[in-house]
């Protein structure tokens, strides 16, 4: 049931053509709830307060394309992070705070469902998250038992699989 590495480790391939890193932030901003926000209603609101962030919030409003960049970065980080030495086997922060009895599942399966909302603020329909929910409280149900629960963590891999659906639904999209 493991995913190849070749899913795992494969670049993105942006929907709109190759971008590059200069125009990689254009296109409608969206926000949390996946409304399109006009440009000139964020300078109206935030003339008199001006923060730099570096290169922006990252729970600001922001294009499609971050989006689905954070969406896969977060799971990334979650489930296949970082390499067991000696082997093959990849993991990631849900198999170590998954090791705190009870919190660390909480914790993780807390963060997978924020990705679920995100997905459905993407425009995903409901059998694309409802899939999604069943993945996280696999998850999140299997992950509670102490230790075999981690090793599942690490081998079920629910928050790459939802990447793989959101990735699979955007491709049957019609290009913008």
């Amino acid at each position: 049931m493991t995913m190849p590495d070749d899913d795992i480790l494969a670049p993105r391939k942006f929907r709109s053509g190759p971008h590059s890193r200069s125009d990689f932030s254009t296109g409608p901003i969206i926000d949390q709830e996946g409304h399109e926000i006009r440009p000139e209603t964020l300078e109206q609101g935030f003339r008199e307060f001006r923060f730099e962030f570096g290169q922006g919030n990252p729970f600001g409003n922001l294009t499609r394309e971050q989006r689905i960049a954070r969406f896969e970065a977060i799971a990334r980080l979650l489930d296949v992070a970082f390499i067991l030495p000696g082997t093959n086997i990849r993991y990631g922060i849900d198999g170590l705070i998954g090791l705190i009895p009870v919190i660390g599942d909480i914790i993780t399966t807390a963060i997978s469902v924020w990705l679920v909302r995100e997905a459905r603020a993407l425009g995903a329909p409901w059998y694309i998250t409802a899939r999604m929910l069943g993945n996280v409280a696999v998850d999140g149900v299997v992950g509670m038992v102490p230790f075999a629960g981690d090793a599942f963590d690490v081998m079920f891999r629910a928050n790459m699989r939802n990447v793989r659906l959101l990735r699979r639904w955007l491709d049957k999209q019609p290009r913008m």
